[in-house]
This record gives structure tokens, sequence and C-alpha cells, in this order.
């Protein structure tokens, strides 16, 4: 990863500028500009904003947070060059082959007691006796009638 001082020495060298001729040109104190590229010194917020914007740049790109140099007045206002975009080409796969289905499953022997079997023939009876459960029925004849 790119740091901020290796950042603000590439876009200076960029534009053929030397140390001195940065800081003055930014409004900073002559030796302002060595300091930030050695490291003794951190810009503040303030002069970071400076200098990306002397170099036409984001705050992340100068800060080394991001590789697009691209300023989000830029951005936002659509100046991006209106390249198309292509979508690579991805070879289809293949479906994985699936493993052979089993017989059964892990509730069988629950599903197949007795025990299982009687509480749910219990449970349907509950039902088809109560109210709701007479509608039900009503119902079911009366479409099963009309066919």
């Amino acid at each position: 990863m790119i740091t901020l001082a290796q950042r603000i020495t590439e876009l200076r060298t960029q534009k053929g500028m030397s140390r001195p001729e940065l800081s003055l040109a930014l409004g900073l104190p002559k030796t302002a500009v060595e300091k930030f590229e050695t490291g003794r010194q951190t810009p503040t917020q303030e002069q970071q904003k400076k200098m990306a914007t002397y170099f036409g740049v984001s705050l992340f790109y100068l800060r080394g947070e991001s590789n697009d140099p691209t300023t989000q007045e830029s951005w936002m206002t659509g100046s991006v060059p209106d390249e198309p975009v292509v979508e690579p080409v991805r070879p289809r796969r293949a479906p994985a082959p699936q493993p052979p289905v089993k017989e059964g499953s892990m509730l069988d022997p629950i599903l197949k007691s007795a025990g299982f079997r009687q509480a749910v023939h219990d449970a349907v009876l509950d039902v088809l006796r109560s109210k709701e459960g007479q509608q039900l029925l009503e119902q079911a004849v009366a479409r099963y009638l009309r066919k």
C-alpha cells in the first residue's frame, strides 16, 4: 500500500516540481513538503485538501487509500470517460454431479413407528370432529360433487 508521503512525492515529480516550489504553490512554509515527503510531519486535513485540489485528485488517492485518482466532484458530474464496460465472458461450468439419493431418511424410524402413526391418526380425528373440521369436510365434499 502506498503512503501519503509516497503519493505526494509521486504527484510532485509528475508535475516536475521541486519541494520548495510545491510548498510555495500551496502557500506553505518552504520546508513543509520536504517534511511531508520524509514522514517527519503529517499534513493537516486542510493541507491535504489543498494538495488534493492542487493535483486534481481525491483525498483517498492522495492518502494512498485508493488507486483511483478521480476527484469526487468529477465523479459526481460524470466527467469520467464514457468507455463501454466490457464484462468478461465466463465459461459456463457443467453442474456438479449430485450424489445418489438414498432411500429413506433419519426420520424414517420415527415416521414408521406405531406411536407416531397413532398420534397423527388421533390428531386428524380431533380436527375433523371440531366445528372448523366439519366445515372443511363439507367444502371438500361439495367440491368433489361439483366435478
